[in-house]
């Protein structure tokens, strides 16, 4: 008895979905997490923290502090550079935030009054 053609494209569907994951799982499996600013956590004077690393789009930073005195806002490169928070910013306020990176440039601030000015801040190049 011949087989349909839909068995057949249902095994392709299904074996093609199995590829896809286990690329998907892969590439999770090489993202790197770092811990901003290493034991000391997400504080001031922060701009020299990502010298000597190489970061990958889908890595993921973890900013750990104490909310009720920080948190951590997900701004352009104005924001990054003026210390302002644009309209639409993304603000975290856990304490232990893991933000995955984009491709290319990724800017935090602190935004609590003068915690950026006094370098609570980064800028990570993600390739």
């Amino acid at each position: 008895m011949a087989q349909g053609s839909g068995s057949a494209s249902g095994a392709t569907a299904a074996l093609g979905l199995a590829l896809l994951l286990c690329l998907l799982l892969a590439h999770a499996a090489d993202a790197a997490t770092y811990t901003v600013g290493d034991s000391g956590g997400w504080t001031f004077n922060m701009a020299s923290w990502t010298r000597g690393k190489r970061f990958r789009a889908g890595d993921v930073l973890v900013f750990r502090y104490s909310p009720s005195v920080h948190n951590v806002v997900a701004v352009s490169a104005a924001g990054y550079n003026g210390c302002s928070v644009p309209r639409g910013s993304r603000t975290y306020t856990s304490g232990n935030d893991r933000i995955t990176l984009a491709r290319g440039s990724n800017y935090f601030i602190c935004s609590i009054a003068g915690h950026c000015q006094a370098g609570m801040k980064i800028a990570v190049v993600a390739a």
